[in-house]
């Protein structure tokens, strides 16, 4: 048997690249596999989708086992393509589309049945599957009922009513018919204005609908906003009590101090009244000293000695001698 140094490199190099190449498609497959893979992936055909989305939880008694894979139209169904594990599923199983929150975000609920093992190359037939009544398709289905009623005629047919039985049905029972004229009659002039509510209630359920993307958004972002405070309550706490602890601090300072902050908060007091009073004085001050202090920093601005120009301190030589050098002088 030859060593591995004696063997021929291309050939240990090929063989070498093919198992790699072979171990990179089981990693990159790993989730597909049946032993080491995340699950057993099925599929299931409705006859609508209603609002199911890839990502949303697959359901079992309540527990998630999965979740939804992708939903492909078919002729004329939806096919949904889930992955469960750690469920068992049987020949019969049934799948559903079910309402997850009031905001209309749905699951796949699945109802384990039969006796042998549900065949994952099969998908459940739209015989074992259904679909939840859609909201928007409830207030809009309740709008053309109600648009199709003929309130005068409903009206007019609990008028006959109360009047053929008037005079034979008992006095409750009579009334409760002029209760039911009553109504339909408030129904028969309100009819325009319960047309208008059914109209509207559906736009907002239909705006409820689109924006539930925003809702989840804004529900995750308070959770992760009350998460975050719950994990900094400790610090919060010792906020609060190093703020408590200060304010009884700088409570007994001022009791302590009491005596010696009141005087002096009345001179100060009196200071600042006298100063107030003569406010017109001071900036009169100010504005005169000015002049006068720009000269003296030009006199001393330029060294260690005061420069300056002395005019007719000794008789002049001769007639314009008494002008500044334009050099200046010491």
């Amino acid at each position: 048997m030859k060593s591995f140094h004696e063997r021929n490199p291309v050939t240990v190099g090929s063989i070498g690249a093919l198992v790699m190449l072979v171990l990179g498609l089981v990693v990159y497959q790993a989730d597909d596999l049946p032993i080491i893979g995340g699950g057993t992936t099925y599929t299931a055909q409705f006859t609508e989708a209603a609002g199911l989305r890839s990502g949303d939880e697959v359901r079992v008694a309540g527990v998630k086992v999965g979740e939804v894979d992708r939903i492909e139209l078919e002729d004329d169904h939806a096919t949904v393509t889930f992955t469960v594990s750690g469920i068992w599923l049987g020949d019969r199983t049934t799948a559903g589309i079910k309402i997850k929150t009031l905001l209309g975000q749905k699951n796949l609920v699945l109802d384990p049945l039969g006796r042998g093992n549900l065949d994952p190359a099969q998908p459940i037939p739209r015989e074992r599957t259904t679909s939840p009544y859609d909201v928007n398709e409830a207030f809009g289905d309740l709008a053309t009922a109600a648009g199709a009623i003929d309130t005068d005629q409903l009206a007019e047919a609990f008028r006959t009513l109360s009047d053929t039985l008037g005079a034979t049905a008992p006095e409750d029972v009579h009334s409760a018919l002029d209760g039911m004229s009553a109504v339909s009659r408030t129904l028969a002039s309100r009819d325009e204005d319960l047309r208008t509510l059914l109209a509207e209630t559906n736009e907002i359920t239909t705006t409820i609908g689109d924006r539930t993307g925003q809702f989840e958004s804004l529900i995750k972002n308070g959770n992760i906003l009350l998460t975050e405070l719950n994990a900094r309550k400790d610090a919060i706490g010792r906020l609060f009590t190093g703020t408590r602890d200060l304010a009884e601090e700088l409570q007994g300072l001022v009791a302590d101090n009491q005596a010696t902050l009141g005087p002096a908060l009345d001179q100060l007091d009196r200071v600042a009244t006298v100063l107030r009073r003569n406010q017109d004085k001071l900036t009169e001050s100010l504005r005169l000293a000015g002049p006068f202090y720009r000269l003296v920093g030009n006199a001393v601005g330029n060294g260690r000695w005061v420069e300056g120009y002395i005019c007719g301190l000794v008789p002049a030589q001769q007639p314009g001698s008494c002008i500044p050098p334009r050099n200046g002088g010491r």
